[in-house]
Parts: structure tokens; sequence; C-alpha cells
């Protein structure tokens, strides 16, 4: 099958002129098919604030009530998406950018309340494959924001990893998928203090190991069972690393 390189990138990249600058430049050159799912939630509370809107986080996740859900369509879909978009084409990578409402590429289902309400929060339900798979061989580079839609008119908060994660699986009966989650470290460490103690590898057995001993935990233990769940449904292999890092062989692989 042919190779498709899926990125996902945190807002904190694609908010700030360098770091964008530099990302642009290292996907662009990335060879064969591609694909980008981005955040953007620092912008998304900057302009909440501007506009007397208060920002809710639980865990790390957004409180989507209707006036924030205004807010990060404008900024996800718009904003980020779109500087983006004309980032690469300038690059010379016909960028297309979308949001799960475009051709009902993803479709959610608004997360139930149980402990908290997350308000207008999605959960992936299906992605079409068909579609982007389509776009693909065309020569079109999907640039993904962190919106889908019910299939009822409601635009739903969709959590980046998460969209990235299923559009990966869905896309690996299509291509062989490689996934890149980018976040602030070079990969998975050892130390959390020492940035240059990378672990290069870790397989199902290796990562029970490590999370018994404590030298994983937090946040990145889930990070890593998506990662092993995306291995399970088809994905080639999922890589943990910086944007910074895009061009070299650093970061973490995930392998079956």
């Amino acid at each position: 099958m042919e190779k498709l390189t899926l990125i996902k990138v945190g807002g904190k990249i694609v908010e700030e002129d360098a770091t964008l600058c530099k990302l642009l430049d290292d996907f662009a050159s990335i060879s064969g098919r591609k694909l980008l799912v981005h955040g953007g939630g620092r912008s998304a509370t900057r302009l909440a604030a501007r506009l007397g809107i208060e920002s809710q986080m639980v865990n790390g996740r957004r409180i989507t009530d209707a006036e924030t859900l205004k807010v990060v369509t404008m900024v996800y879909g718009g904003l980020v998406n779109k500087g983006i978009v004309a980032g690469l084409q300038a690059r010379g990578v016909n960028a297309l950018g979308l949001t799960g409402a475009d051709m009902d590429v993803i479709r959610s289902v608004k997360r139930p309340v149980q402990d908290v309400d997350y308000g207008f929060v999605g959960d992936v339900r299906q992605v079409d494959a068909g579609l982007l798979g389509d776009l693909i061989h065309r020569g079109i580079v999907p640039v993904m924001a962190p919106l889908t839609h019910d299939g009822q008119g409601h635009i739903l908060n969709t959590n980046a990893d998460t969209i990235a994660g299923e559009t990966a699986k869905a896309l690996a009966t299509r291509f062989d998928v490689t996934l890149v989650y980018c976040f602030e470290k070079r990969g998975v460490l050892r130390d959390e203090q020492d940035d240059s103690s990378v672990i290069p590898q870790i397989t199902p057995d290796e990562f029970q190991r490590l999370v018994a001993d404590g030298t994983i935990q937090g946040g990145m233990i889930p990070k890593l069972e998506n990662a092993f769940d995306a291995l399970r449904a088809g994905v080639s292999q999922v890589i943990i690393t910086s944007a910074a890092a895009l061009q070299t062989e650093t970061g973490t692989c995930i392998k079956r």
C-alpha cells in the first residue's frame, strides 16, 4: 500500500510565528502522501477572554457552552486552519482546510453528561476514509481542524489527538499509515527532567513494564494507550516526538 504520514500538532506550535514557519517548512518537505491535524486552544482562550467569555477547563478538556462553541469554531475552523492552509500553499503544498462537517468527513455524537457536562463536545463515531482517500490520491493535502458535527446541524468541539487517531485508523484500510504525535518533548522520556533521555522504541510488553516501575505516568499513559489502539486497528507505526524534530530520526517509535 502507498505510504501516508499523518501529523498531529498542538495549538502551541501553530499559534506562534516562529514555530509555525518551521512546522510548515518541515511538513512541506515530507515526501509522499500526508495529512495534518492541528489544535488551537490558546488562541481560542485569548479570543474568548477579549469577548468576555470565561474559559473553563476540566482535566485539560474545554467545557464548550454555546458561546464558547462560536469562539472555537471561528478560531479552529477559520483563523488557525486557514493560516496553515495559506502557509502551505506558499510552500507548494496543495492544502485543503477541513472540519468534520465538510463533506461529512467526521461525524460525532455529543458527549453524554456523566460526572461533567462538557457541553458541545463530540466523541468521534465515524470517519469517511473513502472521501479523504480520494482527496489524498488527487494530490490534495487535508488540514483538519478539531471540529466535527453530529449530522443534526450542530458543530462539536473535538479533541485533536482523537481526530488524528480515528482518522489514522480509518485511512489504514487504504494506506500504509504512520501517525506522528508532536508535543513539547522530543519523545517519551525515561527521566522527565532530562530531555535527552528519549526512549527510542516501546513495545506493548515494555509499556507495561515502564508503567509498573513508574517511568511512564500521568497523561502519557492514555497517549500511549491510544497509540497501541491505533496499531491494533492497522496503523503501521506511531511516533511521539517534537515538532522541531520532524526532520530528524529522534523520537519514540511505538511498535506492535
